[in-house]
């Protein structure tokens, strides 16, 4: 498989660390492609926003590198940058998202209503136990859990997901095709077979201190809300948290005893506004409200982009209309229901794939005939 040029543009930028994060998502928006950034000369460059240094080092930008090549081609592997329309609306929406990311298997679950389950990388077995049953009950409900992929708290939730049959994303602070701590590699293997591991960082980059508080930014920004389990007061949790809350979204924390040092992490951010929770049902409460409105807002836009002149309205009723008669979209209409479905349980019914399927829902929904709430899908009300 050959890259698109919109790959190979990518992974020449992303080794170009003299370029910065902000500059180049600044330059895509400007110029509207990557491919346009790559081939500009120094007076676009500069007309960009890129500073001296940066135009020096574009001007002599260098091939793209074979192993990132040959990683990209390996099988379920994404990279999706900034122009990609497949870049999650919710981590773009954050404080300093990453100018591209990798993905090791389904990319379409960074569309997914998600929670991060955070927390200590040495809790308690109480606090395995909650982190497990929270994931569980999470998963369960529609949820995509996600977390860090780390020893702990982390690994608990995620595999807890697993264990429910339910997919589960990680943000890693490696490269995506490195596995931190080795321990967790047979878990790392189910996530990217059953899920998706999500990276900024090129294929080949190591575990280093300073790359975990920028995973966990990635991390609050793909998600709707985070629950930390349990966590000391100097945890790397916090550090999510504090990020998720200024990124606008809920923060939850499960109390503890006052005699284990690991509740004390909570207990901080219980008395700096975060929501105390026992039931897994709190949390849901809590974040149906912000899921509702983040949805009807990311519904509102793309129907409002839809409707920028009347050719490309019409274009759409035609559109709709075929669907209307396409044999797998009247397939996927005898299977929804009344009640909201699963995508899981719909891909069973249909025979279609999870990938295929996000797709026909998001078009549907956008007709009118579909509604969807927390991940599962239903007929719209007449």
């Amino acid at each position: 498989m050959e890259l698109t040029q919109q790959q190979d543009a990518w992974l020449r930028l992303l080794r170009c660390p003299a370029l910065g994060a902000a500059a180049v998502r600044r330059a895509v928006e400007r110029l509207g492609s990557v491919e346009a950034v790559v081939g500009a000369n120094p007076r676009v460059w500069r007309e960009a926003g890129f500073n001296d240094a940066a135009v020096s080092a574009l001007t002599r930008l260098p091939a793209a590198d074979v192993d990132d090549v040959a990683w990209l081609q390996g099988p379920n592997r994404q990279l999706i940058g900034w122009d990609s329309e497949d870049y999650p609306a919710l981590l773009r929406r954050s404080a300093s998202p990453p100018p591209a990311l990798f993905v090791v298997g389904d990319p379409t679950l960074l569309w997914r209503p998600q929670i991060a389950v955070v927390g200590s990388r040495n809790p308690s077995p109480g606090g395995r136990d909650n982190a497990s049953a929270f994931a569980r009950g999470l998963a369960r409900d529609g949820w995509l859990v996600s977390s860090g992929l780390a020893d702990g708290i982390d690994a608990a939730a995620h595999r807890a997901a697993l264990d429910a049959g339910q997919p589960t994303l990680a943000v890693v602070g490696t490269g995506p095709d490195r596995v931190y701590p080795a321990s967790n590699r047979a878990l790392a293997e189910d996530i990217a077979a059953h899920g998706a591991i999500v990276s900024e960082f090129l294929p080949g980059t190591g575990a280093r201190r300073e790359h975990f508080p920028r995973r966990n930014r990635i991390l609050a920004g793909l998600s709707l809300g985070t629950l930390v389990v349990e966590a000391g007061t100097r945890s790397g949790a916090l550090i999510t948290a504090r990020l998720a809350s200024e990124c606008g979204r809920e923060t939850f924390a499960i109390p503890g005893s006052i005699h284990n040092p690991m509740a004390r992490g909570c207990h901080q951010l219980i008395r700096q506004g975060a929501a105390l929770v026992e039931t897994v049902q709190e949390v849901i409460d809590g974040l149906a409200p912000v899921a509702a409105e983040l949805a009807d807002a990311l519904r509102a836009r793309l129907q409002a982009d839809a409707k920028t002149d009347d050719k490309t309205g019409s274009r759409q009723r035609d559109a709709a209309d075929e669907r209307n008669e396409d044999p797998e979209y009247r397939r996927l209409w005898e299977a929804l229901g009344h009640d909201p479905t699963g995508i899981d349980s719909l891909s069973e019914r249909t025979g279609l794939t999870v990938e295929t399927l996000s797709s026909m829902l998001l078009l549907m929904e956008l007709d009118g005939r579909v509604s969807s709430h927390l991940g599962r899908y239903a007929r719209a009300a007449s």
